[in-house]
Order: C-alpha cells, then sequence, then structure tokens
C-alpha cells in the first residue's frame, strides 16, 4: 500500500487542500449539534426569537459552508485520484513493456490487463475516498465523544462503552474483507482469461462444436466469481444491520437516561437533543464505515496484485549505456549457453556468420533455435559464452541500439487493427510512401496490396482476421524490412507460404545488405543458404552448406530424405 500511496505525493497539493476542506466540513459537523442544543435551551425554552433567529442563520450559514466544501473537496479528490490512477496506468505500461518472457511467465495476460484496468480503478476510487471522507469519519468518532463528554458525562459514557466494541467488529469485518475482496480479484482473471481465450479461438471453437463445452467452462469460473463476490458483500453488508442495532439500541438508552435527568434536572432538553443528535451521527458515520471497509478492502487487494508487477524484478540492462555503432551484420557465438526456468535450452553453442549472408537453422521442436533467435536482440539472457556483433560484445552495445538494427518475425504472427500502411509502417516511424511499397515488393506481397479495392488503405479487421496465414507472414515480413535492418530474424515465418513465392522472397532477400537468420522446418527452404545449423537438445550437431551436411551430417541427411519422401 505504501508503494501505492507514493503516486499521490505528485498530487500532494490537491490531496492537502481536499483534506483541509474536509476539516472544515468535520468541524461544522462536529459544533452544529452544540448549537442546536444552545438554541433549544436559550432561544425556544426562553421564547427568544431573536436569539433563535441569529443562532439559527449562523447554524444555516455553516451548513452552506460545509456544503461548499464539501463540493470543493470532491473537485480536488478527483483531481488526486485520477491523477495517481493515470500514473498507475502509465508506470504499469511501461514495466510490462520491459519485462521478459521470464516476467510473462509469473503473470499471465488477463491478469496483467485486470491489474492495469479494474485494480487501477479500485485504487482511484481508495484514494478519492480516503481524501473525501475516510479521514473524516475516524476523527468524527474521536470528536464527538469528546464533545459529548463537554455536555453530559453520564450520557456520554455510555457512547464510550458502544464505540470501541463496535471498532472491534469493523476490524474484523476489515481483515475478511481484504482476503474475500482479493480472492474476488483473481477469479475475475480466470474469467477474463476464458473470455480471452474464446475470443481469440472462436473459429477453432465453431470448427470443433465445442460451444457447448466452452460455455460450460465459462459457466464454471463466473460462477465461481459470482459466488466469491456474493460472499464478500454479504460481510459488508452484515456489518450494516449489526452497527446500527448496537447504535440504536444506545441511542434508546441515551433518551431513556436523558428523560430521567430532565425529570431530575439534571440535564436540560437541549443538551439530551445534542447528545442524541452525536449518537445518532456517530450511527451514521459507522455505516459510513462499513461501505469504506469495502472500498478499503478491494483497493488494499488491488495495491497488493499491482504492487507485484511494478515489483518484479526487470532487466536493468535495458536502461545500461553502450555504444551507439552502426553494425555490419556480423555476428559471432562463442560457447553460448542458456537456461530457462533451470532447464538448459542452449549448451556451448558457437558459430560464425558474416555480414550479409543467410544462416539456416534447422532442428525439432524443442531444440532451442527460437531461444538462440531470441538471444540475438537479448529478449533472453545468456548466461554463458559471449555473443559479438563485428567487434563488439553484446553488453557493449546500447540494447536500444542494437535493436533498432534487428528485426524479427516471430513466429506467431500479430497484425494491429488499421490498415495496410499502417502495419507497414508500424515498423518504421514516418516511413515513407516509396520505402512502404520497397519492403512490400521484397515481401512479395505488393501486388496482393494492389489487388484489394482500397489498395494500402485496406482496414486489416483484429488481428487480420480476413487474411491468409500467408498473406499476414509477408505483411510482417515487410514490416521487419522496412526498417532497413542490418540483421534480420525470421523465425519459421515462411510456413505458410507455397513454394514459389518463398523462392522469390528469399531471392529478393538476397539482394538486401543484411544478415539474415532463418528457422525452417523444412530443408527446401534453406537449401540456398551460405550456412545452415544443426540443432538438437540444445546443441549444434552439424554446420555447413547444404551440400556439405548431405555429405558430412547422418542426421540432416536422414531428415532430408524424409522431407523428399513426403512430397513424393
Amino acid at each position: 500500500m505504501r508503494t501505492i500511496f507514493s503516486y499521490v505525493y505528485t498530487y500532494k497539493i490537491s490531496a492537502v487542500i481536499a483534506l483541509l476542506l474536509m476539516g472544515v466540513e468535520l468541524v461544522v459537523e462536529l459544533v452544529q449539534p452544540l448549537l442546536m442544543g444552545k438554541i433549544i435551551d436559550q432561544g425556544i425554552l426562553n421564547k427568544d426569537l431573536t436569539f433563535v433567529a441569529t443562532w439559527g442563520g449562523v447554524l444555516v450559514g455553516l451548513s452552506l459552508l460545509a456544503f461548499t466544501a464539501g463540493i470543493t473537496n470532491s473537485f480536488f479528490a478527483a483531481n488526486a485520484s485520477q491523477g495517481a490512477g493515470y500514473d498507475l496506468r502509465r508506470d504499469l505500461f511501461k514495466k510490462v513493456q520491459a519485462f521478459t518472457s521470464k516476467n510473462f511467465h509469473a503473470f499471465s495476460t488477463p491478469g496483467l490487463i485486470t491489474r492495469m484496468t479494474n485494480d487501477v480503478t479500485q485504487i482511484q476510487n481508495l484514494i478519492f475516498m480516503f481524501v473525501r471522507i475516510a479521514l473524516r469519519a475516524p476523527l468524527f468518532i474521536i470528536f464527538a465523544l469528546v464533545m459529548a463528554f463537554s455536555v453530559d458525562f453520564e450520557l456520554a459514557l455510555l457512547l464510550v462503552v458502544t464505540v470501541p466494541v463496535l471498532l472491534i467488529f469493523l476490524i474484523w469485518v476489515l481483515s475478511r474483507g481484504v482476503k474475500l475482496f482479493k480472492s474476488v480479484q483473481e477469479r475475475l482473471d480466470k474469467v477474463n482469461t476464458v473470455i480471452r481465450e474464446n475470443l481469440a479461438g472462436i473459429r477453432l471453437i465453431k470448427g470443433f462444436n465445442r460451444g457447448s463445452y466452452e460455455e460450460e467452462r465459462f459457466k464454471e469460473v463466473n460462477h465461481s466469481l459470482v459466488d466469491r463476490n456474493k460472499r464478500a458483500l454479504w460481510l459488508m453488508e452484515l456489518a450494516i444491520p449489526v452497527i446500527m442495532l448496537g447504535m440504536n439500541t444506545v441511542i434508546l438508552i441515551v433518551l431513556w437516561a436523558g428523560a430521567n435527568q430532565l425529570q431530575t434536572g439534571g440535564a436540560r432538553a437541549g443538551e439530551v437533543v445534542a447528545m442524541v443528535n452525536y449518537a445518532t451521527r456517530i450511527m451514521f458515520t459507522f455505516s459510513a464505515f462499513t461501505f469504506l471497509i469495502m472500498v478499503f478492502s478491494r483497493g488494499n487487494a488491488s495495491a497488493t496484485r499491482i504492487s507485484e508487477v511494478l515489483n518484479e524484478n526487470t532487466p536493468s540492462y535495458l536502461d545500461e549505456e553502450g555504444k551507439l555503432d552502426s553494425l555490419s551484420g556480423q555476428v559471432s557465438f562463442r560457447n553460448v549457453s542458456f537456461a530457462f526456468e533451470n532447464t538448459i535450452t542452449l549448451k556451448d553453442v558457437s558459430f560464425y556468420a558474416n555480414a550479409g549472408e543467410t544462416i539456416g537453422i534447422l532442428g525439432e521442436t524443442g531444440s532451442g533455435k527460437t531461444a538462440l533467435l531470441h538471444l540475438i536482440p537479448r529478449l533472453y539472457e545468456k548466461q554463458a559464452g559471449e555473443i559479438y556483433f563485428d567487434q563488439f560484445t553484446i553488453s557493449e552495445l546500447e540494447v536500444k541500439s542494437l535493436r533498432k538494427q534487428i528485426s524479427l518475425v516471430p513466429q506467431e504472427i500479430h497484425l494491429f487493427s488499421g490498415s495496410v500502411r499502417d502495419n507497414i509502417a508500424w515498423g518504421k516511424e514516418h516511413a515513407k510512401e516509396e520505402e512502404i511499397i520497397e519492403a512490400a515488393k521484397t515481401a512479395q506481397i505488393h501486388s496482393f496490396v494492389t489487388s484489394l479495392p482500397q489498395g494500402y488503405e485496406t482496414q486489416l479487421g483484429q488481428k487480420g482476421i480476413t487474411f491468409s496465414g500467408g498473406q499476414k507472414q509477408r505483411l510482417s515480413i515487410a514490416r521487419a524490412l522496412v526498417r532497413e535492418p542490418k540483421i534480420l530474424i525470421l523465425d519459421d515465418s515462411t510456413s505458410a507460404l507455397d513454394a514459389q513465392t518463398e523462392a522469390l522472397l528469399l531471392k529478393a532477400l538476397k539482394q538486401k545488405e543484411c544478415t539474415v537468420f532463418m528457422v525452417a522446418q523444412k530443408i527446401s527452404s534453406l537449401k540456398a543458404a551460405d550456412k545452415i545449423l544443426v540443432l538438437r537438445q540444445g546443441e549444434i550437431i552439424a554446420n555447413g552448406t547444404h551440400e556439405e551436411l548431405l555429405t558430412d551430417s547422418s542426421y540432416y541427411r536422414e531428415v532430408y530424405q524424409s522431407q523428399q519422401e513426403e512430397v513424393m
């Protein structure tokens, strides 16, 4: 919670003004019962209309002052809470941008979305309520008891005995509420997970006729969310009648005791009215407490979840300074090893790639191909060995500068909503028209785009749902090429292309002044590579040209022959 409230410090002026205005409301609320008692005893009972009018006017004036203070307080409270919420979302988004694959394994995507939306909203509500009325509630109870003692000691004792008991009850409700509302947020994550999976895989669900199964799965997580939410809300709702019962009982006792004192002359009517007024206001303050506890419980649970993201360890090298040299595309791995979650993925990998060469990478599933590629732009961090770019080690180069000279086309193609032009230009800010067209031509997608009714202005829709797999891959390759990278990484990014289109693409890439790392399952896609690395269980078991590997590597030869048989 301390981390979260540190965000309020930026808006401390608004928060302080709101708290001062809240203090004005508090003072007025404490003084009003005394003035009412004074008006009754000295004005109404003495039939002094001038006194009633004078002090009645003061009472009305104070009420208007409290009303104005309350309205203004809400304005500054909203400024502080909304500002802190904006900063939280900004920092959460920035933090997630710095996440590595390891970090993403610690948090689910729907969970991160819930934290940046629903949880931040709960924090905003908590901050608003804190500077608006949360601090006023306990202060009013404390000072109301003090004021009550100044009016009538014996009647005030009744309130003093009751208030601590109710406070202990509220503390118990608070401790239970925090746990329950944290559980509610976790179940909301699960609901969002199912919704996201269904929206992303709706075609698959329809194709397999699994709609009923998914409805049951959603029903299960939705029921779990509703059930836990009900339990949390029932706890909060239970607090209100218990508080009301306790305070109404005290008010009845105060009235009974006050009536006896009136008969014996131990108290005046105005004093009894003031005591009843204090007791009533304390009761309503306790009722507000139950609402505040719900807000605090939700806010505290959300604060914990948000802090988990903000405090997640991310690589420090992202902010480190380094050389900003322009690279030629020369890459060298020397005894590089990498382990993911204590599982060795790459072991003693060594190879050399000259600038402008095409390096093919072949291997069975789980052999470490993607891990090797992700080490180049430092999406993963090596555990041993060294990676060189020209004469520089990877740690000597500034990360952002390094990544500006590398383009990666991952296995899972992702297109953004917007036009074809927007998606290609996404790879290079302020890309010129001719650069976009040139990249599209190299990626063998230009002729297709120009055949569309709106050409490059054609809207893709969500994730390019109207485009085929091959068209998506070529658009992603065009997006990578528009940057004119020194190193191009294709992680099985041509799998959906037909043989002719793939051959034209590879031929066009040969004309580019960049080093190409290309993972493919088909040896036919790698035959023209300058060098092919054969990976197995995280190690390079062979490397060379296609012809050399056919002669020297039995594993490569077996794979090639099996693929040839499949074609036949």
